[in-house]
């Protein structure tokens, strides 16, 4: 039986695994986590149609359980390229072997603290679109000080689209995670008063625009086009913000109870010792490279390792799972052609 390692049991790492298990391969899992379901263990609601987080968690890890080698606490120290695969050296001395290996390490969130003139770290009512997430599932959205906040303001586009801090691609799912968030603010304290600060929206999927028009229309929540510059803390804890609007081509100065970033994703740094051992190559914005983003968008430069999910380029679940489900066959269809090629090499033809 053809064996396949999967580094990194996210979303991507146990859709993937599923699907190959049922096509008969032996799937290992590789986790460093206690935990399976990466960043979705810290999430609440799933945009746009806000299904529960745990609901698809959920089904993801029920799916993962029949016939896979799930290890937990679990990290890759070195990786070998071997005439029949690969060999992995694992944490605690284990060693496994596999005929090929697919790369699921997900992303990493943007360290908001990095853009020091935000305040995240040093004002205590400066948090992370993360951290909001977090409070949804808690039930409890209130400052520092243990006060509802009545006015909170969120800031697009931290640690994305950013060439000072390294990360110059859009991450995509931002713009509609603040505006869905936004929403479950208002919901929970219909007398705040909430503002976005953005660089541009980009609405790109399905049902995006009709929750963007939601927000204005039924909430009432205001959009301003601008960049923030600074923020500080007021004597008593709020936080005073200073925003240039871009549209009004004018400063704006603003006192909130509650500042949110909206963190972005970045390339996991996690793999790089790996990706060195395996000659991997990765892309301009530090993502991996696809063989063809195209045609073969899976498939990395060398032969036998593939790449799905975010460790790609930034993606929503959706797409994340259609990109699992689309890699099994390009897995399949590179070890059938091993099988057959190593078949037609020990066979001998007489004319």
């Amino acid at each position: 039986m053809k064996s396949i390692a999967i580094i990194g049991g996210g979303v991507a790492g146990l859709e993937a695994a599923t699907n190959l298990s049922r096509m008969g391969f032996s799937v290992t899992v590789i986790e460093e986590k206690d935990q399976p379901g990466g960043k979705l263990n810290q999430w609440h609601a799933l945009f746009p149609n806000r299904r529960p987080a745990a609901e698809v968690l959920a089904s993801l890890k029920n799916h993962a359980k029949l016939g896979i080698n799930m290890m937990l606490n679990t990290r890759v120290e070195n990786i070998e390229k071997n005439d029949d695969g690969f060999a992995l050296a694992l944490n605690h001395n284990r060693m496994i072997t596999a005929h090929a290996v697919l790369l699921a390490t997900g992303f990493e969130l943007f360290d908001a603290s990095k853009k020091e003139e935000y305040g995240y770290g040093i004002y205590d009512n400066v948090i992370t679109s993360v951290d909001l997430e977090q409070a949804f599932e808690k039930g409890i959205i209130k400052t520092a000080e243990g006060k509802i906040p009545k006015k909170i303001g969120f800031i697009h586009c931290v640690g994305s689209r950013d060439e000072k801090a390294g990360n110059p691609h859009c991450s995509k799912v931002c713009c509609i995670t603040g505006v869905k968030q936004a929403i479950e603010l208002k919901e929970r304290i219909p007398d705040s008063e909430i503002f976005m600060f953005y660089m541009d929206l980009r609405m790109f999927g399905r049902h995006f625009e009709e929750l963007y028009k939601e927000a204005q229309v039924k909430h009432h929540i205001q959009f301003i086009r601008g960049r923030l510059s600074e923020a500080f803390e007021n004597q008593d804890n709020t936080v005073m913000i200073k925003i240039e609007d871009t549209l009004l081509a004018k400063p704006l100065k603003m006192n909130l109870d509650l500042l949110v970033l909206l963190v972005g994703m970045q390339p996991s740094r996690g793999i790089d010792k790996i990706l060195h051992d395996l000659e991997v190559e990765k892309d301009a914005d530090g993502f991996l490279k696809q063989a063809d983003s195209q045609l073969t968008p899976s498939k990395t430069n060398v032969p036998g390792v593939f790449a799905v999910g975010t460790v790609t380029g930034p993606k929503t679940i959706g797409e994340t799972i259609s990109d699992a489900r689309a890699v099994t066959l390009e897995i399949a269809n590179y070890l059938h052609n091993k099988v057959a090629s190593k078949i037609l090499k020990n066979e001998s033809y007489f004319i």
